[in-house]
């Protein structure tokens, strides 16, 4: 029987229960995908991260990589904020990543800073996506890759948002960010991600390599509060540095213990 070490971390939280929860699974070498695939399908969290130590790259300590209960994905934020709480044993820990290259997490203050790509969006008609989504936006835009952003008038706009799950799903693996000037942060959002089994994602740092660029523009400052308005909720610092978006935001372990095959 093969016994793997498991933690689940609250990411981008400033307390337990809140922030989003990510299972981290520190490997010596890769399983399956369909063994990978399955515990995430198990552990029903929004991602589980699986590490495995890759000592002779220089430029990175672990490879990395994140599966929800359906897909694996090509970016996860939090999964690696979570990661990198898990085995930092100094004050830096980097990640090599199969589609979004190389991922650093680092101490700062009482918390971490995550380094990010900073992706740009196009302006584009989403009808469908849009009429899945409810609400009136005034803005669509999108990314190749599965990204769409939806811009409200306000916070209560995006707040009083209820998606239809079933008819969003239909329409494949596309990350839905709704976005508007925040009440008392810069900015807010919402995250939906139905196609690839995960209905409402409570906090999501893939998604702020889209919301920093997008937003750094049009507020004209390149440092920026923002709040995920989920049921959990959770706050992130967003500073836009080249072509590199960073993240703070603290976590808290939650459960430790072992995953048995």
């Amino acid at each position: 029987m093969l016994s793997l070490a498991f933690t689940q971390v609250d990411a981008f939280a400033d307390a337990p229960f809140s922030g989003n929860p990510a299972a981290v699974i520190p490997l010596d070498a890769w399983l399956d995908d369909a063994t990978l695939q399955a515990i995430a399908e198990e552990n029903n969290l929004s991602e589980t991260a699986f590490t495995v130590p890759t000592p002779d790259d220089p430029e990175a300590d672990y490879e990395l990589r994140w599966f929800t209960p359906a897909v694996e994905v090509k970016l996860c934020g939090h999964a690696t904020l979570a990661s990198g709480h898990v085995l930092m044993e100094g004050d830096r820990v980097r990640f090599r990543t199969r589609h979004a290259g190389i991922l650093t997490v680092s101490r700062e203050d009482d918390g971490y800073a995550l380094s990010l790509p900073a992706w740009g969006m196009s302006p584009t008609p989403l009808p469908d996506l849009a009429t899945g989504l409810g609400g009136q936006p005034v803005e669509s835009h999108w990314r190749d890759g599965g990204y769409s952003l939806f811009l409200f008038p306000d916070e209560a706009a995006v707040r009083a948002l209820a998606p239809d799950y079933a008819a969003l799903g239909a329409l494949g693996d596309i990350m839905l960010i709704a976005t508007a000037p925040g009440e008392d942060s810069d900015i807010v959002s919402r995250v939906f991600v139905p196609g690839g089994g995960v209905d409402e994602d409570p906090v999501t740092g893939s998604a702020h390599c889209l919301l920093t660029p997008f937003w750094a523009e049009r507020l004209g400052k390149t440092q920026i509060s923002a709040f995920q308005a989920s049921a959990r909720g959770g706050r992130l610092g967003c500073t836009l540095a080249d072509d590199r978006v960073i993240l703070t935001g603290a976590c808290r372990t939650v459960i430790e213990g072992r995953f048995y095959l």
